[in-house]
């Protein structure tokens, strides 16, 4: 037995810190390979204990998972995020590089008996010490000592995730208030200087800028003092005389106004050695002065982070939350339930009760989206992906052409706000209400039968003719790329063979998406248990009845007279 332990004792200990320093001789390198590090270690966060997977590899894959996830939410660099089947894609941008993840699922996780976990905590211990790298060089970054100790976290770190993530978030808030946003000394001096030297621009170009505001309100203000000192001496002057001369001070001092909130934000983000850029900014305003609250279904992972980065404040329903559930500063409670529980008649009024979709959605599209359409218990809008470009794949949605409408300030039409998402009307079991219905919609179709001849020869004619010139000009087109195609080498020809049935596929696709949507919008039922196929129809029957009224009024007559089957 002491044989052993003397052996043990003298077991060499190796290190992969050589490895890391070889493989990424350059900082961007390795944020630029970060994303399967960060998915494994995730994917291992979420796993249970077991003979395969021993539980302090669990707890050390939550500890750098709750590290990164603390510097992504405290720097506000998450740019896109999107639910999926997989799991949760999130990315961020730091220092211009891209770092995309996927976060699980918090379900049960049950772990396959035909995959080789040996293979995956070899590169599970690469990738934690290539995290440790990086995480010790963004926290110096902002100021704050990584790794953190034990007394800051409150002892050992254990639990679930979002335990693991909110421990971890207060230690980063204690060590940045312990260090006043300062740079750590175990930054060179060669870094402190060029700091200093892009410190020195940047107030430089912040004076000037902050100069040339006050200049140009002090020169409203002096302009205005001027003329109501003129208006004294001048008491029998036009009052038109007044208008055409009146200062505009509205321009400077709103200019001055949002320069200050902009320098507010500003500096609540903590960046790095490099400058905040304007995007960071508008994350950090975007949620600024929301207080979100999670109900206890609510997977608050991915969720925290995302409010976070875009500034607002969370709290959620257990003893360690900063926020208690009965706080009237809560502007948006989330939800995910078919109705509101009964207890929550209790709670104040000023709040907005929301599913969590509104949160990604409105962070996608740096817009506040409206609240009507995520509330508890309606039928969610399409869930679109941030890294889809509809531009280059030929199709917008239309979800995305309404959010575009309302960020251009463009107003929408309801009609269109239905057609974009419709809710599903309740079933009336009332038989007198459904009899009514069955003979309208008798007497319509009696009505339909009765002007099928006056409706074929209003409507073929224009049809035939639209038909002919679309078919005309599709022959020409057809004729022109036979006869360039003649011209063209035997290599053009089969590379442009190959690029046209690129784009028709390309196109066959956009032809069955626009398809699938009208097919969509066609089965969508209203509250009158109407489609829109139906409703479209009376319209057209309306305006026509109009017309007729009109032209009978004026003398004249439109119905024409039923000509008689011979038999």
């Amino acid at each position: 037995m002491d044989e052993a332990q003397r052996k043990n004792a003298l077991l060499p200990q190796y290190s992969l810190h050589h490895l890391v320093k070889e493989r990424y001789p350059r900082f961007v390198d390795a944020l630029s390979d970060l994303d399967d590090a960060l998915t494994l270690t995730y994917l291992f966060a979420s796993l249970p204990a077991h003979s395969n997977v021993n539980s302090s590899v669990i707890n050390k894959a939550k500890n750098l998972a709750a590290a990164w996830g603390s510097y992504c939410a405290t720097t506000s660099c998450i740019t896109k995020s999107f639910i999926s089947v997989k799991g949760v894609y999130l990315e961020a941008k730091i220092q211009g590089t891209a770092i995309r993840w996927i976060v699980p699922h918090a379900f049960t996780q049950h772990l396959p008996n035909d995959v080789d976990f040996r293979v995956m905590r070899t590169f599970l211990e690469f990738y934690e010490t290539m995290l440790n790298f990086v995480l010790f060089k963004l926290y110096n970054d902002i100021g704050v000592r990584y790794p953190f100790p034990a007394k800051e976290l409150g002892g050992e770190v254990v639990g679930n995730t979002s335990a693991v993530l909110a421990k971890t978030l207060r230690a980063l808030m204690k060590g940045l208030d312990s260090s006043k946003g300062a740079v750590s000394q175990v930054v060179t001096e060669s870094l402190q200087e060029q700091q200093q030297i892009t410190d020195e621009g940047r107030k430089a170009k912040r004076s000037k800028r902050d100069k040339d505001l006050i200049k140009s309100v002090d020169v409203a203000l002096s302009k205005l003092k001027h003329e109501e000192s003129e208006e004294e001496e001048d008491e029998n002057s036009d009052d038109d005389d007044a208008e055409d001369d009146d200062v505009d001070v509205s321009a400077p001092l709103r200019a001055a106004l949002d320069q200050v909130a902009e320098d507010e934000a500003r500096g609540t983000v903590l960046g790095s050695v490099a400058e905040v850029d304007d995007e960071t900014v508008k994350r950090r305003r975007l949620f600024e002065g929301l207080v979100f609250f999670f109900s206890r279904e609510i997977p608050r992972g991915y969720l925290e982070l995302v409010c976070l980065s875009y500034g607002a404040k969370v709290g959620w329903e257990a003893e360690d939350s900063p926020i208690s559930m009965k706080d009237s500063s809560i502007t948006h409670h989330v939800v995910d339930r078919p109705k509101l529980p009964n207890n929550y008649d209790s709670l104040p009024k000023s709040r907005e009760y929301i599913q969590p979709q509104w949160i990604l959605d409105s962070a996608n599209f740096m817009f506040l989206l409206p609240i009507a359409k995520y509330g508890v218990g309606v039928s969610l809008p399409p869930h679109l992906s941030p890294w889809v470009d509809n531009e280059e794949e030929g199709y917008k949605p239309a979800y995305a052409e309404e959010i575009e409408k309302l960020k251009n300030g463009e107003s929408v039409d309801d009609r269109e706000m239905e057609e974009a998402s419709s809710d599903v009307p309740e079933m009336e079991d009332d038989e007198d209400e459904q009899g009514v219905e069955d003979e309208e919609q008798e007497e319509e179709a009696s009505e339909d039968a009765d002007s099928d001849e006056e409706e074929e020869e209003l409507v073929t004619k224009p049809i035939k003719k639209t038909k002919s010139k679309k078919d005309r000009q599709k022959q020409e087109e057809e004729e022109a790329h036979a006869l360039a195609k003649t011209m063209m080498s035997r290599k053009a020809a089969h590379l442009y063979g190959r690029m046209q049935y690129g784009i028709a596929g390309k196109q066959a696709k956009i032809d069955a998406l626009h398809k699938r949507r009208a097919e969509i919008e066609s089965s969508k039922t209203k509250e009158n248990g109407k489609t829109v196929l139906k409703q479209k129809v009376e319209r057209l029957k309306k305006e026509r009845s109009t017309l007729e009224t009109q032209y009978d009024a004026s003398g004249g007559t439109m119905k024409k007279s039923k000509k008689r089957k011979s038999t």
